[in-house]
Order: C-alpha cells, then sequence, then structure tokens
C-alpha cells in the first residue's frame, strides 16, 4: 500500500510512512524510512548508527512458527543471543549488553531489578514494526547501554471499519499428544469516526509442553519461568482524536499477562555425561510463575506548533515479575524454618511514572540545520518480595531521573550530514535502612540518597561521495544502572551505608562505530565495526542458584554484516552476520584478560533468508540461523554450535488466508546456548526445542 492511499489524517503522521506494509496483490513503494526512535524524525539513511527496522510483513512471517518475541529477535538480529525458550530472558544480550525496550517509547525494562522479562511484555500480534537502534546511547535515557528495541504498536489505517480474526495450532512433528498441543486466538478490531480514530485488538494462547528432536520433554524451569505449559493474554487498545489537521490526542493501554500452567515438575540432568533436563508430571511448590504487565500512555502531538514538531508524553508502567518456589540457601532462616526446609519464591515489582517532551525545529540555515530539544522524567520504584514468607528480599527502592537533552543535525554539504549531541542525566537513589535476608547475615544496612549526574555525548556523521554508497561513523554514550536490587540484596557486611556504596553507581558505557551502506539496486549491504567500553561495567555471575552482579571494567568489539539482493519484484534473500569479542578485568588491575561467557556475550552468528510470493495467492519463507563454536576460559562452558532452519508457506483462500509453517525443519537436536555457555548447572541443562508445525488461518472483513 502506498502512503499516498492512507486517509489524510494518517498521512500527516511520519509513523504511518515507517508502518507502511506490502498488500498480497501488489509490491509495496515507500517514502524515505522515518526512525521516530530516534526522536528527531532521522530518515533511516542519513543515521550514523545502525538501524533495522523489523517490518509488520517481518513480524507475521515469525509469528507464523511462534509467538515467542525472543526468539523473533534472535531470527531477525544476529547480534541478539539465542533465545532460552523461557519465560525469563536473563542472558538474552544485544551487543554483549542490555537494551532497552519499549513500547512506543514507554520503557518496559526494569534496570533497578532485572528479571530478563522485558520481552515478554506485549504479544507481537499488537506491533506494527520494530524499530532497533544498535550501540549505546541516550536518546530514551536509561537502559540502553547495548541498543533500543522499540515495538511499535498498531495503528488504524482505514475510515472503514475493519476487523481481523486468526486462529492457531501448534504441535510437534513426532510424537505429538494432548498435552503438547498449543492454540492461540487474536482478534482486532478498528477504525475511524470523524474525528477519532480507535484500535482494540485481544490475543489469547494456550501452550504446551514442548519436546525436543527425539520426542522427549524439555526441561520445565519452575524457578525462572517458562513458557511452555503456560497461558498468555494481551488486551490491547489505542484511542485519538484529532483536534485540528496539526494536532493528535492518542490514548493507548496495554494489558498483558503470561502464567505457568503448573502441571510438571523438572527432573534434574547430568550435565557431566550429556544427559539433559526433562520433565514429569507434578505439582509444583508455590505459585506460579507469571509476567503482568500494565502500560498505559498519553500522547499529544502538533506538527506545527509556531514552526516546530511538538510532542508530549506522559506514561505508567506497572509490572510484576513471579519467579517459582525454590528450596536454596538463599532463602534459608532459621527463626521462620528449620535450616533447608524452607521454600520460598520471589516477586520483583515495579512501577513506572514518567514524562516525556519533544520539539523539533527543522528548515533552519537554508533548510540545512534540524535542533531537537527536550526533557526527560521518570520515577522508578522497584522492590523484590518473597511472597511465601512475606519478606523483603530488595527494599523498596525509588530512583527519580530528570534529564534535559539536545541534538542537531546539518547538512554541511549536499553529501555530507553531521549530526550531534549532548544529554544530561541528574539522578537519584532512595533507599530506607533495610535488613538483608538471613542467608546473607541479616545485616543491617544503612539507607541513603545517593545521587549521580553524568553529561553525556554523541556525535557522528555521514558521507556519501555516491548517490548508492554511504560512509558514516558514530560515538555515543549510554548511560544505565547496576543491577540495583541484586546489588543491595547482595550485601553481608555490617556497617555499610548505601551513600557510600560504590558498586551503586551508574554504568556509562562508550560506543564508537564506523561502516558503510550500499543500495545499488537490486543488492544492498551494510557493514560496521564498533568497540563498547565501560570502566566500570556490570557483570553478572551465578552463585549457588541465584545471579549476583560484579562491577568490574569490560570491553567489547565486533562487526555486523548484512547483505540483501531482490531477485525480482516477487523473491528476496538476506544474509547477516555477527562477530563479537568481550573481556573484563577479573583482578583488578584495570585491564581486561578473561573472557566474557555466555551469560553476558552471544555467540558468533550467520543469518539467512529468503522470501518469495510465488503468485498473487501463494507466498513462501525460509531461513536459517547458525551460531558458531565458542570457547570460554571455562573450559565446561565450552559452546558447540547448532544450525537451526524454519520454513512457512502461505495461501490466500477466497476468503481469508492459511498458513503452515515448520519450525526446526530438520529437527536438530541441540543444548541450548544459554545452558551451555552461561552457567555450569544440572538444573538448567536445556535441550532445545524439537520439530513443530504450526497450522494458522486469518480472515479480515
Amino acid at each position: 500500500m502506498a502512503l499516498s492511499s492512507f486517509p489524510r489524517r494518517l498521512a500527516l503522521l511520519s509513523l504511518a510512512v515507517a508502518g507502511a506494509s506490502a498488500q498480497a496483490d501488489a509490491p509495496t513503494t515507500l517514502d524515505e524510512l522515518v526512525v521516530t526512535s530516534s526522536r528527531s524524525g532521522t530518515e533511516l539513511s542519513n543515521s550514523s548508527q545502525v538501524v533495522t527496522v523489523i517490518t509488520r510483513e517481518q513480524i507475521e512471517q515469525q509469528l507464523t512458527l511462534s509467538s515467542d518475541s525472543s526468539r523473533a529477535l534472535a531470527n531477525l538480529l544476529p547480534a541478539y543471543t539465542p533465545n532460552r525458550e523461557k519465560m525469563t530472558g536473563s542472558g538474552e544480550t544485544f551487543r554483549g549488553r542490555k537494551a532497552l525496550f519499549l513500547i512506543d517509547g514507554v520503557p518496559q525494562s526494569n534496570p533497578l531489578r532485572s528479571t530478563g522479562r522485558a520481552t515478554h511484555t506485549i504479544d507481537l500480534s499488537m506491533v506494527e514494526r520494530i524499530e532497533v537502534i544498535h550501540g549505546a546511547n541516550a536518546i530514551h535515557g536509561l537502559g540502553a547501554t547495548g541498543g533500543i528495541i522499540n515495538f511499535i504498536t498498531r495503528r488504524p489505517t482505514g475510515d472503514t471499519v475493519r476487523q481481523h480474526a486468526s486462529v492457531q495450532a501448534t504441535a510437534p512433528t513426532d510424537y505429538p499428544d494432548s498435552d503438547s498441543l498449543g492454540y492461540k486466538l487474536n482478534y482486532r478490531v478498528e477504525g475511524t469516526r470523524e474525528d477519532f480514530e480507535y484500535l482494540v485488538g485481544a490475543t489469547w494462547e494456550e501452550q504446551g509442553v514442548y519436546k525436543d528432536a527425539n520426542g522427549k520433554l524439555v526441561g520445565v524451569d519452575n524457578t525462572q519461568g517458562d513458557l511452555m505449559n503456560s497461558q498468555a493474554y494481551d488486551v490491547f487498545a489505542k484511542l485519538g482524536y484529532w483536534l485540528d489537521n496539526d494536532q493528535n490526542l492518542e490514548f493507548e493501554v496495554n494489558r498483558y499477562n503470561v502464567k505457568g500452567n503448573q502441571d510438571y515438575v523438572s527432573v534434574d540432568g547430568d550435565r557431566a555425561n550429556g544427559v539433559p533436563t526433562t520433565s514429569v508430571k507434578g505439582d509444583p511448590v508455590g505459585k506460579a510463575p507469571r509476567n503482568q504487565v500494565l502500560t498505559t500512555s498519553l500522547k499529544y502531538q502538533h506538527d506545527d506548533l509556531y514552526g516546530t514538531t511538538f510532542n508530549a508524553q506522559v506514561y505508567n508502567q506497572q509490572f510484576e515479575g513471579r519467579f517459582g518456589a525454590v528450596l536454596t540457601p538463599t532463602f534459608q532462616d532459621p527463626d521462620i524454618a528449620p535450616e533447608g526446609t524452607l521454600y520460598d519464591q520471589s516477586q520483583a515489582e515495579s512501577d513506572k511514572v514518567g514524562a516525556k517532551l519533544t520539539v523539533t525545529k527543522a528548515g533552519l540555515l537554508d533548510d540545512r540545520l534540524k535542533l531537537t530539544t527536550g526533557f526527560d522524567v521518570l520515577k522508578d520504584t522497584t522492590a523484590q518480595t518473597l511472597v511465601l514468607t512475606d519478606r523483603y528480599w530488595v527494599p523498596e527502592t525509588d530512583f527519580i531521573n530528570y534529564a534535559p537533552f539536545l541534538q542537531a543535525e546539518l547538512k554541511a554539504l549536499d553529501n555530507l550530514i553531521l549530526n550531534a549531541g549532548v544529554r544530561h542525566e541528574r539522578a537519584e537513589l532512595e533507599v530506607d535502612t533495610f535488613q538483608t535476608v538471613a542467608s546473607a547475615n541479616g545485616v543491617t544496612v544503612d539507607g541513603g540518597n545517593p545521587d549521580f549526574e553524568e553529561t553525556l555525548f554523541n556525535g557522528g556523521l555521514v558521507y556519501k561521495p555516491l548517490t548508492w554508497l554511504s560512509l558514516f561513523a558514530n560515538y555515543s554514550e549510554g548511560f544505565g544502572m547496576a543491577d540495583v536490587g541484586r546489588v543491595l540484596r547482595g550485601i553481608n557486611q555490617p556497617d555499610q551505608d548505601v551513600d557510600d556504596f560504590l558498586d551503586l553507581q551508574p554504568v556509562v558505557t562508550e560506543n564508537r562505530e564506523v561502516g558503510f551502506r550500499v543500495d545499488y539496486a537490486p543488492v544492498d549491504f551494510e557493514f560496521s565495526y564498533y568497540q563498547s567500553d565501560s570502566d566500570l561495567g556490570s557483570r553478572l555471575t551465578m552463585i549457588d542458584g541465584t545471579y549476583f552482579v560484579q562491577r568490574q571494567k569490560t570491553e567489547i568489539d565486533g562487526f555486523e554484516a548484512t547483505l540483501g539482493a531482490d531477485f525480482s519484484n516477487r523473491h528476496r534473500g538476506e544474509l547477516a552476520y555477527s562477530h563479537i569479542d568481550g573481556e573484563f578485568d577479573s583482578d583488578g588491575d584495570d585491564r581486561v584478560d578473561t573472557k566474557l561467557d555466555g551469560l553476558n556475550i552471544p555467540p558468533n552468528r550467520l543469518t539467512a533468508n529468503w522470501q518469495a510470493r510465488w503468485t498473487d495467492r501463494f507466498s513462501s519463507l525460509i531461513q536459517a540461523s547458525h551460531a558458531f563454536d565458542r570457547d570460554f576460559d571455562d573450559p565446561e562452558k565450552e559452546f558447540d554450535g547448532y544450525t537451526l532452519v524454519d520454513a512457512s508457506v502461505g495461501y490466500r483462500l477466497s476468503t481469508g488466508e492459511l498458513s503452515l509453517a515448520i519450525a526446526n525443519l530438520f529437527n536438530e537436536d541441540y543444548i541450548t546456548y544459554y545452558s551451555q555457555s552461561a552457567q555450569v548447572n544440572d538444573t538448567r541443562y536445556f535441550k532445545g526445542r524439537g520439530r513443530t508445525l504450526t497450522v494458522g488461518y486469518a480472515v479480515d472483513f
């Protein structure tokens, strides 16, 4: 659908430019793609950082294979860690660091008590596209030390009332049974009425147990949470009102919940002898692990406020991430129960309230200069409780952040674009005096109000010596916090004061990058080399089944390359490769000396896909991902790579469309990257899911 066919109101929004998608019977001609996540409306070809825009068509292709959003990201972003296939994505990094996840600019990541659950806060059926900015930056503030992954939600696309309904069923191809079947339902209605526009959608999903390539049950993660044997639903609503042709008010709300069914328990494997963790029917102790998220946002946009574009947004995100009950030394307290008998489970809770103001003035200096300025404010209240014994594991912590910023884009020459910016972060932590749990010696820690100030800079250039060639270079800084919750709960020495605790200092990551782009139809190619350094990094380590934070200098470098070719207007192929290395300072001598393990860095990966539209009715996709072998300083974490291949076909009927997809087409038998390289553990020595078949039917009316 060309942009000109959108209604007048939608054509006014740059969001619609990037969101236009192809109809089944004709190729799409898009205007210059605008990256809204840049906050200054940067055109994709003028970006001095690597930016990937995952389109609606690509999202729908991935949804025919799996509803797991982290799997979709791993399939489409080789610098993203192969997904764990679990509710929790701890260890899933982007370029070896944490990404900031957003929904329409509303932060979903919880940097004060990172749970690894940020990829599971919305169903991809509600998402129009995903904008990915690679590398550390501070465009949206706290948390983007590895990059930004912004889920841009759907919006109404016509004047008439339109409805959509779909159903899917998934089963393993080998040894299917009733417990391994999965189902998903999706419904959406949208339209406009005079100056109002609306969209309401809902999904419901029941996932069965997973089976490996040999037809055996994959181990369920009763503690961290699992997507297998779970139920999930998502309810999304968006209401917009046009005050006039230039002013729009938009409210949206998204309620997402995924919860384990508690029908299976884990059976430890034997890592030393290559025996994987499995599952058997049973009743796990405690309440079911779950993700429960409510995201609301109110936005106002004026496209011509005294010659500027003005955007204002206020938002709230309420998050609860509950983990399963476990018998661990960390939770023991002889005042509650005899040592070694106390089961407990934790729940991370975060309530964010924030606002963003952005003003952009283009057309300065004879249309060569564009300035963007703004101000962000965020209050994040976070705690982690122990559900069964009503204790605090992480005390309630307030994080208050103010940040003004200024960004400039200058067209110095017809073929040279310069950009530069500055952002000043002012942050404060508020922690009351608290007592640690008994396993941390039950010490009393004096509360306090440590504050931090960081001025973050970015600058870049794009030079276009030829119409089909662009060279780019970029320097940017990202601002994040170490996992404050893990730091606080790990204090086990007396006479500690929050105001003086070094491990609470922020993480500032410097990202340097150079590369080039080629757009020489029918071929496009992009290459970039980057370095990402932090003097006081935040590295995860696991001790007795519990994650802890190590504050150490880290250095990461790597390169990414993508190659695409349009064989015709109906066939396209793509290759992408990511190579990454990382080390940390293990002995405090200010020199990195030890390789980062799989909990902190992804493997080198190659992905490929071929998309074909054979006729106006029949289309297909085949995609492959290979994770290369990797060695670590710990020989027990040596990674044996694997290759996964997926395929899907779609056929348009006279009414509706039928899809058939096979994930893990060749039934690869493998242990997941996380289980091999992130920890040495018999409990989480998981195999990956074997071959599955998904059949779906969708209709628009």
